[in-house]
């Protein structure tokens, strides 16, 4: 393996980091430190291999969770309960995934991928690789952050189909999305199915051989993830900077400091959207700071002018102790930073942000790289 994580040291490196880079969604890191930690009392080895161990011909999945990452609220628990949706019958969601499309497809997946880094959607795949005895990618698809939309992966610029996919949530609830018009519409079902769970579910897309998933994946990225989380814990521990070393090691920027005064929100179409609101502190005293997510940090404004957004990374982390603050967690109140780091390049050809510019958000604003944003207010 390229790294193990044999301790529960590393384990929460590697969900901090992760978090981070999920850039405000990504699922929650609490979730996926629980699911690597589950795994890790039970004895499994957890860890990742470079993708070029894969065999040629060996089927791979790309496997995720799929859904709101918004709270539960007193309206939505009271349709649960009338719904009837109380005892959780597939606890291990990813695995029941992939052994579906396996039955449905007659084949053996012989590796998992990644869909993103984020707190949940990049551990949970880590635990269910070891519960199923199979080995997962040093790598991913969304190129080393975390997206709301399937099709805003390497696959589908690639041209590869989501389907078929696989979908079981938590209630039991199993589903097989055989073909369909295109990524954008396997999207849009699969996230009408996730409606019902008021969860995230277990989904599986891109069932790939492995010299096709080599083209498609971003190697590395789950080695970065660790490597950040632990930079940031050795940093704080040695009585230093966390935001800083935090920021040197994206080779990004410091984008703001500040007061979270309040949030909005909505649970829309199976996604968490909202906004943010920042009252800056220190050198950023007497401006303001605005974040619009949809599960991830898209589109930033400072003091009410455009400024940073996606597919260039927006992650906002605790002032002091530089640990991630997801969206769902964000409160009035906190004292936090917001870093800035450049997309993959992937990202940045017309096909990138044709799916994750500013423009595919419904924003009427052209995409201009974070390194010239910055020049603005740096």
């Amino acid at each position: 393996m390229v790294v193990k994580l044999d301790t529960e040291v590393k384990i929460k490196d590697f969900v901090r980091g992760c978090a981070l880079l999920g850039t405000g969604g990504g699922g929650l890191p609490e979730d996926g430190l629980k699911s690597l930690m589950r795994a890790f009392q039970e004895g499994q080895e957890l860890g990742w291999v470079d993708p070029n161990t894969i065999g040629d011909e060996t089927w791979t999945v790309c496997t995720y969770g799929m859904g709101s990452i918004a709270p539960r609220t007193p309206e939505i628990l009271k349709t649960m309960d009338e719904w009837g949706l109380k005892e959780v019958k597939k606890p291990k969601k990813l695995v029941e995934a992939v052994k579906e499309l396996e039955e449905y497809e007659g084949i053996k997946i012989g590796a998992l991928v990644c869909l993103e880094i984020g707190g949940a959607n990049t551990p949970d795949p880590v635990s269910a690789a070891a519960d199923l005895g199979i080995p997962i990618v040093d790598g991913d698809y969304g190129a080393g952050r975390a997206i709301p939309e399937i099709p805003q992966s390497t696959p589908n610029l690639k041209g590869y189909p989501m389907t078929p996919m696989s979908s079981v949530d938590e209630w039991g609830n199993i589903c097989i999305i055989k073909e369909t018009a295109n990524n954008t519409l396997a999207e849009k079902i699969g996230k009408l199915v996730s409606t019902v769970a008021f969860n995230l579910v277990g989904n599986t897309a891109y069932l790939l051989k492995g010299k096709q998933m080599r083209e498609c994946v971003v190697p590395g990225t789950l080695t970065y993830a660790y490597e950040l989380g632990k930079t940031i814990r050795e940093v704080r521990e040695a009585g230093g900077d966390p935001v800083e070393a935090a920021r040197k090691k994206l080779d990004g920027w410091l984008l703001f400091t500040g007061t979270v005064t309040k949030k909005d929100w909505e649970n829309r179409e199976g996604y968490y959207w909202g906004t943010q609101y920042l009252d800056g502190t220190g050198r950023f005293a007497g401006h303001t700071f605005k974040i619009w997510f949809k599960n991830e940090n898209h589109v930033s404004w400072f003091d009410e002018k455009l400024y940073v957004t996606s597919p260039d990374i927006i992650s906002v982390v605790d002032a002091k102790t530089a640990e991630p603050i997801t969206n769902p967690a964000a409160e009035a109140g906190q004292q936090v930073a917001v870093l800035g780091k450049r997309a993959h390049d992937v990202f940045r050809t017309e096909e990138g942000l044709e799916v994750l510019g500013p423009k595919h958000f419904g924003f009427d604003i052209e995409y201009v790289p974070i390194e010239e944003q910055i020049k603005d207010v740096a």
